[in-house]
């Protein structure tokens, strides 16, 4: 595999029948993405930030110059706070340095790219590996954590790039245990930063969330909310089993976007919804119709300090990092995948694993079936 430049950065392109990758040198940020969906559609659902081949201020972080697509975050967070003088950029090292290639291949019906990167900030390694598999409309992502030892913030950051037509798609996941807004202002107006729910807010359902004008905000629709900024996180179950999922469905254009994990690994589900209220650069009220679906072990967006640290929620028993041991390699694996949906799938209610994939279920009783390898997760091992 050779690097080539595309949309302002260097890649290595991974691609088969089904699946056109694009995985940037700096950054591991994967995107653009074009999935063949099997009924004459094909779909490029991750988000690009405007930015993307402009010059921007020199002290920009790396991670926000690519961003794009997936990423793998170790710590996931800004980190504004160091953790015992260990200073990560934010979202860490993976989403920052530039990878290294170590092989491509492809055999048989799969391909596979594998990159590494040796961390400084906190000694040890990160293996990337993303792989595509004959027809399947899906990428399989997996990193895998070594020589490190110490509590760890980890998460996802796949962001989706929406229509520019309000509540063209709904929102659903598995099941949750709470959701709850950031115990602090998600953006600062004094910096040109907006943000509509209300602080530190509990909610049961994404149709109910609480606003900062007393009005209720629907999360399971966007675009939404044009102006503002948002963040919430929907915490897992005390005791995770099977398989986790978030999924965006998009009835008039006739598609789905889901993600899977491993509900034991990637314990809750961060929504970043950007649309258009970050005012100050690179921003510039430009970064609309998006949103993050990341996820994450680890308390909100705030970094390792304040997921490692005494918190709201590992008070109350609610795991906020990974234990890392420097003899036995942590893996995080998900699964980024998109199907085609007849006209009446309106909402995802449910995802049902089964020998050779998985079924998707509509609230409105509608199912597809979309093939896929659910044991690259290892969920309920």
């Amino acid at each position: 595999m050779k690097l080539e430049r595309h949309l302002g950065q260097r890649c290595w392109r991974l691609q088969n029948g089904t699946v056109d990758a694009w995985l940037t040198e700096r950054g591991g940020q994967l995107a653009p993405v074009t999935f063949q969906l099997g009924n004459g559609k094909a779909v490029q659902p991750f988000a690009i930030a405007p930015w993307a081949e402009e010059k921007v201020a020199a002290d920009t972080p790396q991670m926000l110059r690519v961003l794009r697509g997936d990423f793998f975050c170790a710590p996931f967070g800004g980190n504004e706070t160091p953790w015992r003088g260990e200073k990560f950029p934010p979202h860490g090292e993976p989403a920052n340095d530039v990878w290294k290639l170590v092989d491509g291949e492809a055999r048989g019906e799969v391909a596979r790219l594998h990159t590494r990167m040796d961390l400084t900030v906190r000694a040890g390694r990160v293996d990337k590996y993303i792989t595509v598999r004959e027809g399947h409309s899906a990428v399989y992502c997996e990193n895998i954590l070594s020589g490190m030892r110490g509590p760890m913030a980890i998460g996802t950051h796949p962001c989706l790039q929406f229509p520019d037509e309000p509540g063209v798609a709904r929102v659903s996941t598995s099941a949750f245990a709470f959701g709850v807004t950031p115990p602090g202002l998600f953006e600062q107006p004094e910096s040109g930063g907006y943000a509509s729910l209300k602080v530190n807010a509990r909610f049961r359902s994404l149709q109910r969330v609480p606003r900062a004008d007393g009005e209720v905000a629907d999360l399971s629709r966007y675009p939404a909310r044009r102006g503002y900024e948002d963040l919430v996180m929907l915490v897992g179950p005390a005791k995770p089993r099977g398989l986790g999922w978030s999924a965006v469905t998009f009835p008039g254009e006739g598609y789905v976007f889901f993600a899977l994990k491993d509900p034991t690994v990637l314990r809750h589900t961060v929504l970043w919804h950007s649309n258009g209220g970050r005012y100050y650069a690179p921003w510039s009220g430009r970064h609309r119709n998006v949103l993050g679906v990341e996820e994450v072990t680890a308390y909100f967006h705030y970094g390792l300090a304040a997921s490692a640290k005494p918190n709201a929620l590992n008070r109350a028993g609610v795991p906020t990092t990974v234990q890392l041991d420097p003899k036995q390699p942590l893996r995080v694996a998900h699964i980024l995948a998109m199907a085609a949906v007849p006209r009446g799938f309106d909402e995802v209610k449910s995802i049902v694993p089964v020998e050779s994939g998985v079924w998707l279920i509509a609230r409105s009783g509608k199912r597809v079936f979309a093939p896929l390898d659910v044991d690259f997760l290892g969920a309920g091992e």
